[in-house]
Parts: C-alpha cells; structure tokens; sequence
C-alpha cells in the first residue's frame, strides 16, 4: 500500500470515528436519552458535525486526493474507486460552509424535539414551523450544491446516488400504471382475514419471539443488540456493532414481527461488510435504495412466504395458543399477506405501500420546488390519500405525522424504500435460481445459503460498484420493474385466486 493512501485511509477513518460517534448520540436521543436533554444534545450534534465536515473538506485532504489521482497505476481497482467516491464527496461537502453544516444539524434536531412533541399531542400545527425551516434549509442546500435538472435531484443524490427525477417519474408511473389496477382486481376478489394479528398478544412473548427471528437470520448479537424506540430503526457503528430496534403494540402482532425482520436485513448488510475498509467508501454501503433491498428482501420474499412460515409456525402457535390454536398455518399465511389500503406505510402489504411512497415523493417534490403550502401540508397529504388509495385519514398521527424521515432532514429518502422492493425482486428471484434448494433451506429455518449468497454477491463490495453496476453484475441487467410485478402476481393470484 502506498504512503499515500494510507494518508488517505487514515483521514478517512477519523472521519468515520467522529461520523459514529454523532450515530451513537442520535442513537441514544431516540432510545434513552432524558426529555430536557434535548437542547444541549443539539449543541453537541451541531459541533461534532461541523468538526467530521472540516475534516472530510480540509485543503490538504482536497490535495491528497489530487496526488492520489496522478498516482492512480499504484492503485488496484477498489482503491481507486474509493478515491473517485471521495472526490465527488469532496466537491459536494466544499460547496456547503462548516456554518451551514452546523445551522443544518441544530435545525434539524429541533425539528426531531418538535415532531415527538406533535405526534405525542396529535396536533401538525406544532411541528409545521420546524418542519418550515427543515424544507428552507434543504432548499438552500439543493441550490448550493448546484445539480443538473431538478432541485430535488441534489438531495436525491445523497441517498441514491446517480438517481434523477426523470427516472423515479417513469417508475412511479409504472407504480401507478400497474400497482394501482393489480390492487383493484384484489380488492374485488374474497379478502382475507388478518383479524387474529389483532388479538392481545403479551408483550415479552413478543419480543423474545423477535430475538429468535433474529437470530435465526444470522443476526450477530455479539455485534449488535435490540432496543425499543417509538420508529424502528438500524444504526452502525462499524459491522462490530450494528444496532436494531423495534416497537411493540399488544394488539398488533405483525408490528413487532416484521419490524425485527426487516430491521434485520438492514442489520446484516451493516455487519456483513468488510471490516478491513473501515471508514472507506468501499466499507460502506451502496445506496438506500440497495440498503432497502436487503430489508425488503428478508421482510417479504422471505419472512412473508409460506415456507418461511411453515418453519417457525408451529414455535409461534405454542408460544400464543390462545391466540393461533385455531388459526391453521394455510390462513396465517393468507392472512399475513392481506392486501387492503390502509393509513400507515410500515404497516401496508407489499403492493399499497408503494402507493404511500408515491404520495410522499410527490409531495416532497412539491415541497422542495415551494410549490405548496406548509401550512395547510396536512390537508394536501390527506387529499392524496383519498385520491390513490381511497381512505380518510382520521388524525395527524396516522396521517402527516407518521413518519420521522422529514424531521430528520431526510428529504430525498423515500423513493429509496420503492426502489428497495424493486430490486428485492430481482435479487431474489436470481439467489432462487443460483442457489440449489434454497426454499428447502428456509423451510427448514436454515438461513445461512441465503445469507451466504447474499454476503458474496453484495455485502463484501461496499460502493466499489454503483447500485446499477451492481444490479447488472448479480442479474445480468439493470433494474427492472417487470421482476416486482412477476413476483406479486404469482404470490397474490395465488392467495386471492385470480
């Protein structure tokens, strides 16, 4: 390795250190941290971004980069992929001031106070004033880093690199063009019954049965742990210490279930990459949309199949006879997988949800473009509600409120979550055909070929190769829509007799 680009790893991986050690305070705010810690956390958030943004935009690092370009024959291909991911880092941090990186972080932790206190109190009007100052600050970052095309485009960028809303826009018009009539011939055909999902279910049963789910995907607790927090979650510190955490309804089986579940694939992908690339670009993960795919993959093609099922059933009937006794595994299954409109994203079937994440990048869009009004946002979201899946929303909790990606910042996320499933599809329907008797494995509760195919065929790369690149290296082509539909099609024609 050359001196060079260990000056550069070495740089790198100080910035990581301070970049988790901001992961482990936001970690901490949303698990343990005291109600009237909240101003003093945004100073110490405020600081420790400004400090990881010198560091990663100092002159010095700008001409290592530089001389690391002209000494590019010493580097094999990953090394020099880094330094290119580094570069385009490098230029997009240099156009926003430490100033602004600080500004950004304190607004944005008190939009997070100032979310929990509305959704607590039901009440948008007590955020909108945060959230106002959420979209102003986004907007000016989006104008500061000065993309092609539209402004979202440069917020898209930080969560799906290389994705534009020219292309999300023809996606979302195969999501409408497609999903939309698939859901309406369900919707005529017998429903299922899901109502048993709704019966109490005790508490620590239920987490102690989500620690199993976990581990029998691989989940390294030695790594890792789970935690409660009012919006699931996975945060790494490193693939040594990747952390979960769920909610729990008492009345609401599959909120805690495939919560751990889908939090679990994001957590193995954390954990599955290189700990040797620490801090560097091929040390992390792609893309969301990519990070999405993992979770999505575990959560649906896995954790909703019959034969998933047909592995752990029988442990989940003992552990809630009075509940699943006269449930037999066939209407569990149908039931688990019930299509039907509903308020509340993380709680949708696979072919609403991305109806809910079409409402939020339309609005988002809408947001960054200064196109609507903040004020009456609430009424726009539920509007849209009414117009694509036809239900009233009945309070800002289940409505506007939900979600707690805005108050984050995290604007130019959502279409992530669509983009995930996308690629689940594609990705699974590849590992079925590469990987002999992989439905026997599952139904045996034998994770690991999965795991394994999963590992190799993306986990080990980092960012070495874009998500498209990496699409096409694992299936053969880039993304495609047709292998979602394909999937949803036999799987739900199946259940609803079509």
């Amino acid at each position: 390795m050359s001196s060079l680009y260990e000056q550069y790893r070495q740089t790198l991986q100080k910035h990581a250190d301070l970049e988790h050690s901001i992961a482990i305070l936001h970690w901490d705010k949303e698990v343990n941290a005291p109600a009237k810690g909240s101003q003093m956390r945004a100073r110490q958030l405020a600081t420790l971004h400004g400090m990881a943004h010198e560091i990663i935009t100092d002159e010095k690092f700008g001409k290592l980069l530089g001389r690391l370009e002209e000494d590019k024959e010493q580097l094999d291909h990953r090394q020099y992929r880094n330094v290119q991911i580094s570069q385009k880092q490098f230029d997009r941090e240099k156009k926003l001031s430490t100033d602004f990186v600080m500004r950004r972080s304190h607004i944005i932790s008190q939009a997070y106070d100032a979310w929990l206190r509305a959704r607590e109190a039901n009440d948008y009007n007590l955020y909108k004033n945060e959230l106002r100052q959420i979209v102003e600050i986004k907007r000016e970052e989006a104008n500061l880093l000065q993309y092609d095309g539209h402004l979202y485009n440069a917020l898209l960028d930080e969560y799906e690199p290389e994705a534009t809303v020219a292309e999300l826009d023809k996606l979302f018009a195969d999501v409408r063009e497609q999903l939309v009539e698939f859901a309406a011939q369900i919707s005529a055909a017998p429903q299922q019954d899901r109502s048993f999902l709704n019966r109490p279910y005790a508490r620590q049963k239920q987490w102690d049965f989500g620690i199993k789910l976990l581990q029998n995907m691989g989940y390294d607790f030695e790594a890792g742990r789970q935690d409660l927090s009012p919006h699931p979650f996975t945060t790494s510190f490193g693939s040594q210490d990747v952390r979960v955490t769920t909610s729990i309804d008492d009345n609401d089986f599959g909120s805690m279930t495939w919560s751990c579940i889908h939090e679990g694939g994001h957590a193995l992908y954390e954990q599955g990459l290189p700990a040797e690339e620490y801090g560097l670009p091929s040390g992390k993960f792609v893309s969301l949309g990519i990070h999405e795919s993992q979770s999505r993959l575990w959560e649906n093609n896995v954790g909703r199949s019959r034969v998933y099922w047909k592995a752990h059933y029988a442990h989940l009937q003992g552990l809630f006879p009075e509940n699943l006794q006269d449930i037999s595994l066939d209407k569990f299954y149908k039931g688990i997988n019930q299509v039907s409109p509903n308020f509340i994203r993380t709680e949708a079937d696979e072919i609403h949800y991305h109806l809910h994440v079409l409402i939020r990048y339309e609005i988002e869009k809408a947001m960054i473009e200064g196109s609507v009004s903040l004020d009456a946002l609430d009424e726009l979201w539920n509007a849209k509600y009414k117009e694509y899946l036809g239900v009233d929303v009945p309070d800002d909790r289940r409505g506007i409120l939900q979600d707690i990606h805005w108050s984050h910042g995290s604007i130019g996320y959502f279409p992530t979550y669509s983009l995930g499933s996308f690629y689940a599809a594609q990705f699974f329907r590849q590992a079925s055909q590469e990987i002999e008797g992989l439905e026997s494995s599952i139904e045996s509760a034998n994770s690991q070929p999965l795991l394994d195919w999963l590992s190799d065929k993306v986990f080990q790369h980092g960012q070495t190769y874009s998500a498209a690149d990496l699409c096409q290296r694992i299936t053969g082509e880039k993304l495609n829509f047709r292998y979602f539909m394909e999937y949803i099609k036999e799987k739900y024609s199946g259940i609803y007799q079509l």
